[in-house]
């Protein structure tokens, strides 16, 4: 059943991903500026994450099949929008579509694996899962870059519409879910009652570190390869669009196996956070790398270097999961993962604009993306840093165990 949900999951990251492959097929048909790149990117991103909490009432409230089986439809229905687009309007609202559809894509795995896996084991199952995944990104390298350049962006939407609806019949076909049994004299959650529930998070003082780190590193990773390392490879240094898939297709494929690797070796709550704190500096160093890089091998390098470390990111998940009671699990994932996609929303945004008021002043614009994205890294490092920890991290009592 896993397997199953996790198909959802690789449809989900090809789409947030093909704007890398995309984008001068975009901008060449509807003479995009950077700006509107970065907004038609960020439009998935914004979508997919205000739409988390919902997706975690309705999981909460109606289960991760059906929640499934009702939202990925529209993921369905943007693609085939985005493939008849007549204009950049048009394929804006099938991004929201599509994000929109995606929403409980990832979610329902993290939830499936808290409910039916042991804590100890969290982490490495949801390495794996993120991991097997990751699949949906090698399409959007090569694959999709051949299928571009043979025949053209609209066939590249068409073929994503295709397999979602494939991925929605695998689930309807292999995912059962037993309905979840009430204590004896319990009512069910009321909607108003989940959305208090989710309120109770913000109370929690070590929320906001967990929500600072989360707007910024998978949006750093993100914002690089779904939608910069295309245009950077191929403006920057003249490589072909399908070149270009190459290294996307390189990237994906090495970040595969990162999160199962750093999910078995989760050093538990006590050294976890510093862990984060140390991994995400070194990502933003890499940044800092391509900022000011002329060499073609070193942007390369670099990016494969960052898809090799995107995979620390599942030790967030874990940090998540350790850091509230049982009962309020899923709905900490679901505010995890909520400012996890509305960080890449405003990333890819922020970076548009920049690489804007870059190209404005007559500088190269990729140094100015790659600095924004170094300067949000450290900013969120710090935040995560300095605001107060979870009791569990501060105080970690003896015997304890990774989540």
């Amino acid at each position: 059943m896993l397997l199953a949900l996790v198909s959802g999951f690789a449809l989900s990251q090809a789409f947030r991903t093909v704007a890398a492959i995309l984008a001068t097929g975009l901008q060449a048909d509807f003479g995009l500026t950077p700006q509107a790149l970065g907004v038609f990117a960020a439009a998935f991103a914004f979508a997919f994450g205000a739409l988390q909490l919902v997706m975690g009432i309705a999981i909460d409230l109606h289960g991760v099949r059906r929640t499934l089986l009702c939202v990925f439809p529209l993921a369905i229905a943007g693609a085939s929008l985005s493939a008849l687009a007549p204009s950049y309007g048009v394929v804006l609202l099938g991004q929201v579509l599509i994000g929109a559809g995606c929403a409980p894509a990832f979610l329902v795995c993290t939830v499936f694996i808290a409910r039916h896996f042991a804590g100890e084991r969290f982490a490495l199952v949801s390495g794996v899962a993120m991991g097997i995944g990751g699949l949906g990104m090698l399409f959007t390298g090569s694959p999709l870059a051949w299928v571009v350049a043979a025949a053209g962006w609209r066939t590249g939407f068409g073929v994503l519409a295709v397999l979602s609806a494939l991925a929605w019949c695998v689930v309807f076909w292999r995912v059962r879910e037993p309905p979840q049994a009430l204590p004896a004299g319990v009512a069910r959650e009321s909607v108003a009652d989940a959305v208090r529930g989710f309120a109770a998070l913000f109370w929690m003082p070590h929320t906001w570190g967990i929500l600072v780190l989360a707007l910024m590193t998978y949006a750093a990773f993100l914002a690089l390869r779904g939608l910069w390392l295309g245009p950077l490879l191929i403006e920057r240094h003249g490589f072909s669009l399908v070149a270009s898939g190459h290294v996307a297709l390189l990237v994906s494929l090495v970040s595969l196996f990162g999160p199962a690797w750093f999910g078995r070796r989760d050093p538990g709550p006590a050294r976890r956070r510093q862990w984060l704190t140390g991994y995400t500096l070194v990502l933003a160093l890499l940044f800092v790398l391509m900022a000011l890089s002329r060499q073609p091998w070193l942007d390369v390098s670099a990016a494969i270097a960052v898809g090799v470390l995107s995979g620390y990111m599942v030790l967030q998940y874990s940090d998540v999961r350790s850091a509230y009671p049982a009962a309020l699990t899923g709905r900490a994932m679901a505010l995890f993962t909520m400012a996890m996609f509305l960080g890449v929303a405003c990333m890819q945004w922020i970076t548009g604009v920049a690489a804007s008021w870059a190209t404005a002043q007559g500088l190269e614009p990729f140094r100015a993306v790659m600095l924004t994205i170094a300067t949000l890294l450290t900013a969120g490092a710090l935040g995560f840093r300095l605001l107060p920890a979870p009791p569990a991290a501060q105080s970690p009592g003896p015997g304890q165990h990774s989540a």
